[in-house]
């Protein structure tokens, strides 16, 4: 779903587990590791499209983890030139989305990547709570960095600081579900 600004909406994933690392997986055949993360379609909810691209991604249901928080209001980002389809209507420039904050409540040996038929990730690892950031490509990094900072006071119970490579100021705070 394009919106009149040409931004595809799209639900994005931040899988926990007990130790506060997330689950940062690695595009399919290719070397760019992200978070999962996938559009909504026309006539779906924000759940229901987060449900529907966690089970497809990372082979994992409702039953397998806890909603935590979300992004209160949509992060964009701008695709790089090279990346826009000029020719398809409507014209997708970038992607808005919203972020769910998730606990695995469930065994790692739930986590299954090939499930569905569009294979998105062919790896997966724990890293710490910053680390995407860091691996993923750049023209999602600020996006990405506004989302883990929105984030982290309610994972982290206000116990845990903003590391200072991070200049710019925290604009908002997550929901907590």
């Amino acid at each position: 779903m394009i919106d009149s600004d040409g931004y595809r909406a799209n639900i994005g994933i931040v899988i926990t587990n007990d130790k506060k690392q997330i689950l940062l997986a690695k595009r399919f055949k290719q070397s760019g590791w992200q978070l999962p993360q996938g559009g909504i379609d026309e006539d779906e909810t924000e759940l229901d499209a987060l449900y529907r691209e966690l089970q497809e991604e990372v082979g994992l249901d409702s039953s397998h983890v806890t909603l935590i928080a979300k992004t209160p209001k949509w992060l964009r980002y701008e695709l790089p030139d090279e990346h826009v389809r000029r020719t398809q209507k409507p014209m997708c420039i970038g992607q808005k989305q919203v972020w769910y904050l998730l606990k695995l409540d469930s065994s790692d040996d739930e986590i299954s990547l090939d499930l569905h038929d569009d294979v998105e990730f062919d790896d997966w690892k724990w890293v710490d709570y910053w680390k995407p950031v860091d691996e993923v490509i750049n023209f999602k990094r600020d996006v990405y960095e506004d989302m883990l900072k929105a984030l982290a006071p309610i994972l982290f119970e206000n116990e845990h600081s903003i590391p200072s490579k991070f200049s710019r100021p925290l604009q908002f705070t997550a929901i907590k579900l």
